[in-house]
C-alpha cells in the first residue's frame, strides 16, 4: 500500500491531492488566485488529517515541476521538499503539461473526443497576452513537439492540423480559440492544472523509482522566454 501526497501550484489553481496505489483518494483545491503561500501547506495538512494519515505514513510526495508561475512553482517545490526532508521519503516531479495531456488522452468519451482518426493533444498554460507554454503529444504519450514558449498566431500547428485532430486545453487555450480556425481543432474548457490529473504519471514514476534529489531539485520555469521570438524551442 502506497500513499502519495501530490502538490500542483504551477498556475492560479492551488491543488493538493492524496493517492493510494495509483488511485485518487481525496482532493482540495482553490482557483481564487495567487494565494499559494497561504494555502498549500494548509491544504496538505487538512488532507492528511481528514484521511487519518501522518506525514510519516506517506511513501512519497509529488510536485508539479512546471512550466508555469515562477512563484507558484517555488512554493510547491519548497512545501514538497519540506515534507520529504521531515519524513525522509522520496520526491517525485512530473510535468504540468504532460499531466494534463495524460488525463485528457485517457478520457476520450468524457470530453467528447472522436475515436476515429489520429488525435494529438496540445496542453497550454497561459503566459501573457497571446503567449502560452505548450507542447504537442501523441495518443501513446510520445512527445511530438517539446515544451516551448509560443506566441500564438494562425500558423500555429498548421501542418499538424491538416491531417490530425488536435485537442487544445488548459488555461491558455481559450484565448487561442479565435486565432486557430482549423476545423480539426477541438477546444476543451475547464481543464486546468490540477493535482488529480497528476495521479497516473506520479504512480508510474513511483513504481519506476524515478525520484528527484530533494536537496537540488528545481522546477522547470522556462524563464528564458523571449517575447519577441515566435515558435522558438526553448529546450534547443
Amino acid at each position: 500500500m502506497a500513499f502519495i501526497l501530490i502538490i500542483e501550484t504551477s498556475t492560479e489553481v492551488c491543488s493538493v491531492s492524496l493517492s493510494k496505489d495509483g488511485n485518487l483518494v481525496d482532493l482540495i483545491e482553490s482557483g481564487e488566485g495567487q494565494n499559494h503561500a497561504r494555502l498549500t501547506s494548509v491544504f496538505a495538512e487538512t488532507l492528511l488529517k481528514r484521511n487519518n494519515i501522518n506525514p510519516g505514513e506517506l511513501n512519497a510526495v509529488a510536485v508539479s515541476k512546471g512550466p508555469g508561475s515562477y512563484t507558484g512553482l517555488r512554493i510547491g517545490a519548497s512545501t514538497a521538499k519540506g515534507i520529504c526532508y521531515a519524513a525522509q521519503i522520496p520526491l517525485i516531479a512530473v510535468g504540468t503539461l504532460e499531466a494534463m495531456a495524460k488525463h485528457v488522452s485517457l478520457n476520450h468519451e468524457k470530453f467528447g473526443i472522436p475515436f476515429e482518426g489520429k488525435t494529438l493533444f496540445c496542453p497550454m498554460i497561459d503566459a501573457r497576452r497571446m503567449e502560452v507554454y505548450s507542447m504537442l503529444i501523441g495518443e501513446n504519450g510520445n512527445i511530438l513537439k517539446p515544451i516551448s514558449a509560443e506566441i500564438i498566431d494562425e500558423s500555429f500547428l498548421e501542418s499538424d492540423l491538416r491531417s490530425n485532430t488536435v485537442v487544445f486545453f488548459g488555461n491558455g487555450s481559450a484565448k487561442c480559440q479565435n486565432v486557430i480556425q482549423s476545423p480539426n481543432a477541438i477546444f476543451l474548457s475547464n481543464i486546468n492544472a490540477s493535482a488529480q490529473y497528476m495521479t497516473e504519471l506520479v504512480w508510474e514514476a513511483y513504481n519506476n523509482k524515478h525520484f528527484e534529489d530533494v536537496a537540488y531539485f528545481e522546477p522547470f520555469y522556462l524563464k528564458d522566454f523571449v517575447a519577441t521570438v515566435s515558435k522558438k524551442n526553448m529546450l534547443g
